[in-house]
């Protein structure tokens, strides 16, 4: 979900074992190993992104860009998608991530500020924000009114 791109996203995921394998010392027995894992993927992700834009001499990415190529055909369900996408993906990184920790991975609001390493309430600010520019932005698809004799 981070990369939107196959590749990458396999890339990422080869990093994130290669340096867990490397630091499996860090890792405390009796905790959640899905969350170490996230926040040492998230890490590497971070780095990589901010290195990009450095090499691209830009610190902005078109969301548009980072949209997968989508192969299926466009029906309803699917515009509907990837207008949400879209707009999930226009957010500004930092609401993006606690969204994608919290509604797709599930994690508790605490759980995911120590992934990231930001007290709970940056988390649950980033989520409010996200929230209320997502509600702006998401408009309902007309209800069609009953007609009227």
């Amino acid at each position: 979900m981070l990369s939107h791109n196959r590749d990458l996203a396999e890339e990422l995921v080869q990093s994130t074992c290669v340096r867990a394998l490397e630091r499996s010392a860090q890792y405390t027995p009796g905790t959640r190993i899905d969350r170490w894992l996230f926040s040492i993927l998230h890490s590497i992700w971070v780095s990589d992104l901010r290195a990009r834009k450095v090499r691209q001499g830009q610190g902005f990415v078109d969301p548009d860009l980072l949209l997968a190529a989508d192969t299926h055909p466009a029906d309803d369900d699917n515009r509907h998608f990837r207008r949400i996408m879209q707009q999930v993906n226009a957010l500004p990184e930092a609401q993006r991530n606690a969204l994608f920790l919290v509604y797709v991975e599930g994690l508790s609001y605490q759980e995911a500020a120590d992934t990231v390493s930001v007290p709970i309430g940056t988390i649950m600010s980033r989520l409010a924000a996200a929230r209320a520019t997502l509600a702006k932005t998401t408009t309902a698809p007309p209800v069609p009114q009953e007609k009227r004799l």
